[in-house]
């Protein structure tokens, strides 16, 4: 011990000697470990994270799929992940081999639900909502940060209805107020207790950029929500999550379950013809993990994030190559030291471990600045993958994992990239102490600076081209030609079933809405539809024509109103659009897309053909072709679209009025003559003096809804450009460092030469030539990992099947400018040697 306190002591007044090469580890350091360690923060919060709950490893998920919408029907592969209300009974019953089984409901996220106190002066907001069964806490294994959580007789028909609030809920609009719990809430118009506060941490069952704020008892959706599928046995519309006993084996567990499933399936209408039959034989479920909760994100984000993943570990490469250059040198320039200390009878092993000593310190103090970078970086990749998302449970800190992965990849930089020169600078005889350290190089060391200076050369080469091609393929994303106008144009999304509106009342709710938005000054149009262009929402579903019993194909289904196809800038073709008097007393009409008449029709006239489900396709008669607008995803190709006047019903339907959810519009698309910077506020109000009730679920301008869509490409672009350019500054600087020892290394040989009449332009050329072939080779190793690595990351870019020679050249051009002026220096520097100077030195 007393030893290795000499060493870190002897190593300290060591590196405070040589400011200049400390600064520049540890900045190198820094970076390098920095950007893996904020990379690795997001891998570990979105990949590897269990979910904020006990034992989760005793979590098992029923289903592996994340299915997004009630109504979702059968699977043709009869691989079950959503299930309804009766199954989950049976499988509840049936099963004793789980502690405690709790149904949750399913989505792509969480339902909006409009909320306010029951205080004086309490504004109504939308916040989000879960629906869970009793005992969706206790399956957690979680206890209240205050009052109580649900129970059993929470969730029974008839009983008060009760929430829970988010920690995080309570802490932001609250302040912690103790006075919550127990207090009654009007949500959806109706009156609720809450009854107590989840656990601080604790963000739901799965990671979502919106968590929950109220968790809400399954049996009080009725009359919430004014749903009546609650307990339809043909409807599936929740996951299930459950905690195993000790020592039950998931196979037949799995087996049993399945079972189950098709007990339940086959007393159903679903499954009563011969085709249902034939899709109950396949029927059955997958037991996954259920640690990590649904994994709807870990899908949206795993590929990006592990190709990130790889291109830290490139950038950290290039940096430890930088650093071991560094090492070399400074090694070199101490070999008279090393040789003095050896003449004095100090063994190699002792030279070797004060030389790795220092590299380890280095090592260390770079990994600590590593943290603060990592910590800015985070902050930054959070910003980058959720833009405008201020609740998303994902802190910047690092956290006891990503501190320990810091720690432990700058101890393992400091010893492999430290032994290498530790060892060669060790080797060094006691008779060079007689001579003159200039003269005394060691060959090989130069090879080893050499291939590393290559091997930067190639990874920032590799680096700089994929910069290069995600560009490319962000640039392509965004100048798609979508079929829509975004200028001047506002989005209002609204929720009228949290305001209370039944089926029934919403036709003139929308006429209302139409004529107080049309009283403002500056709008053109007023378009209300179930969702809009370039969220991620859509309602799919099966379609035929009346004639074509053959043939039925998946359309995204829309409601919109007479102003919509105006409002977001699209185009009708053929026939008319929605009109006016297309009302839910007139005939039902249909507009399509082009798409739908290329995939029906051909080259036929489509206008007056009737379309509708498999078992009524007459229902709705075409009276309009609008172009192909993009939808969702400028990558979903093909696009089949349906649009129907937004209180229209099929002429033949026996749903209820009050069972159509269709009928509640989730979006108003404003369109103003000019830019409007207090829309939001005016809209506000507008709603507002409409229903107090009616809030607005979120608002933002079409241009942000469509750039929003690009978030992970625009991350992934900006982020490898970043890193591209972090990794050719490290190529530039070893290139330089290399070049300059090299200067040193050859004075009195460039003296020399200088004596014989050898010009500056001569010199210069010469170090140039050095510089120059070691970014050649590097480019030589390069260009084929490019040609290779493409083929890899293909299916993360937009129409870029392969390397652009324009972005490879630009790519080789800006290392060949990196060069230039890495070598220039030094060889400027070199051109200016004093032969008299050099040869007396010498």
């Amino acid at each position: 011990m007393t030893t290795l306190i000499q060493d870190v002591r002897y190593a300290l007044r060591q590196l405070r000697k040589t400011p200049a090469f400390t600064v520049t580890v540890l900045l190198t350091l820094a970076l390098g470990i920095g950007a893996n360690a904020a990379i690795f923060t997001l891998v570990h919060a979105v990949l590897l994270k269990s979910l904020p709950v006990a034992d989760p490893a005793t979590l098992v998920r029923v289903g592996d799929k994340n299915d997004c919408c009630v109504f979702s029907g059968t699977t043709d592969s009869g691989d079950y992940s959503l299930f309804s209300m009766d199954v989950y009974e049976r499988m509840k019953q049936g099963a004793p081999e789980f502690e405690e089984l709790a149904a949750i409901q399913a989505g792509f996220g969480y339902r909006p639900v409009t909320v306010r106190r029951d205080a004086d002066g309490a504004m109504a907001q939308s916040v989000m909502g879960e629906y869970v069964s009793g005992n969706y806490f206790r399956t957690f294994g979680l206890q209240p940060q205050k009052g109580r959580l649900f129970t059993d007789t929470d969730d029974v028909k008839g009983a008060p209805m009760t929430a829970v609030m988010s920690y995080r809920t309570w802490q932001r609009d609250f302040a912690g107020d103790a006075s919550v719990v127990g207090s009654t809430f009007w949500v959806n118009t109706k009156p609720v207790t809450v009854v107590g506060i989840a656990p601080q941490g604790f963000y739901g069952d799965r990671l979502m950029t919106t968590p929950p704020d109220f968790y809400l008892p399954i049996e009080t959706m009725p009359a919430l929500m004014n749903v009546r599928y609650v307990h339809n046995p043909e409807e599936d519309w929740i996951y299930i999550v459950g905690r195993v006993k000790p020592g039950v084996g998931l196979a037949p567990l799995q087996d049993k379950l399945s079972a189950v499933l098709r007990e339940a399936f086959a007393t159903t209408e679903n499954f009563s013809g011969s085709k249902g039959k034939e899709a109950l034989n396949r029927a059955h479920v997958t037991l996954t993990p259920g640690g990590e909760g649904i994994q709807r994100m870990q899908e949206d984000y795993g590929a990006h994030l592990r190709l990130l993943t790889w291109i830290a570990g490139l950038v950290l490469l290039v940096a430890c190559a930088n650093i071991a250059n560094l090492l070399l040198v400074r090694g070199m320039a101490r070999k008279m030291e090393m040789s003095l200390r050896t003449a004095l009878g100090a063994a190699r092993s002792r030279i070797v471990r004060q030389l790795l000593t220092e590299s380890v310190l280095l090592a260390a103090m770079g990994g600590l600045l590593g943290l603060a970078v990592a910590y800015g970086g985070t902050r930054m990749l959070l910003g980058l993958a959720f833009p405008g998302e201020g609740n998303v449970p994902i802190g910047a800190s690092p956290s006891g994992v990503v501190v320990w992965f810091a720690i432990g990849l700058s101890l393992l930089t400091g010893i492999v990239f430290g032994v290498a020169p530790a060892w060669i600078a060790s080797r060094a005889e006691p008779a060079d102490a007689l001579r003159s350290s200039v003269r005394t190089t060691s060959a090989g060391s130069s090879r080893l600076q050499k291939g590393l200076v290559v091997l930067q050369a190639a990874l920032s080469f590799v680096l700089l081209v994929g910069a290069g091609l995600f560009a490319q393929s962000l640039n392509k994303l965004e100048n798609t030609d979508m079929k829509l106008d975004a200028r001047n144009r506002y989005i209002v999304h609204i929720n009228p079933q949290a305001a209370g509106y039944s089926q029934t009342q919403l036709e003139a709710l929308y006429r209302t809405m139409e004529e107080r938005f049309h009283a403002l000054p500056g709008v053109v149009k007023v378009g209300i539809s179930s969702y809009t262009p370039m969220e991620d929402n859509n309602n799919g579903l099966g379609w035929q024509v009346q004639g074509q019993p053959n043939l039925t194909l998946v359309a995204s289904f829309v409601k919109a109103n007479a102003d919509y196809f105006d409002s977001v800038g699209t185009r009708v073709v053929m026939g008319r659009g929605i009109g006016v008097q297309d009302t839910s007393t007139a005939p039902p009409v249909a507009v399509v897309n082009q798409t739908f008449v290329k995939k029906f029709f051909g080259s036929r006239n489509p206008l007056g053909s009737r379309i509708g489900s498999s078992d009524s396709p007459g229902n709705f008669e075409i009276v309009g072709v609008v172009e192909d607008t993009i939808y969702q995803s400028v990558r979903w190709k093909n696009h089949l679209m349906v649009f129907v006047p937004m209180m229209q019903r099929p002429v033949n339907t026996r749903e209820p009025i009050e069972d159509d959810l269709n009928l509640y519009a989730g979006a108003i698309v404003v369109e103003t003559d000019r830019p409007m910077s207090e829309m939001e506020t005016l809209a506000r109000r507008t709603l507002a003096g409409i229903n107090p009730n009616l809030t607005i679920v979120k608002f933002q301008t079409f241009e942000q809804q469509i750039a929003d869509q690009f978030n992970e490409e625009r991350m992934l672009s900006r982020l490898t450009m970043l890193f591209g350019g972090l990794a050719l500054l490290l190529a530039t600087i070893g290139i330089y460092g290399v070049t300059a020892y090299t200067v040193v290394r050859r004075t009195s040989e460039i003296g020399i030469r200088m004596a014989l009449g050898a010009d500056r332009a001569g010199v210069i050329a010469m170090i140039m030539r050095g510089a120059v072939a070691q970014a050649g080779v590097g480019l030589v190793i390069g260009i084929p990992a490019v040609l290779l690595g493409v083929r890899y990351v293909r299916a993360q870019l937009y129409e870029v099947t392969r390397a652009n020679p324009t972005v490879m050249i630009l790519a080789m051009v800006t290392l060949a400018v990196a060069t230039g002026i890495a070598g220039m220096i030094p060889a400027r520097r070199a051109a200016s040697t004093d032969p008299v100077q050099a040869l007396r030195t010498e």
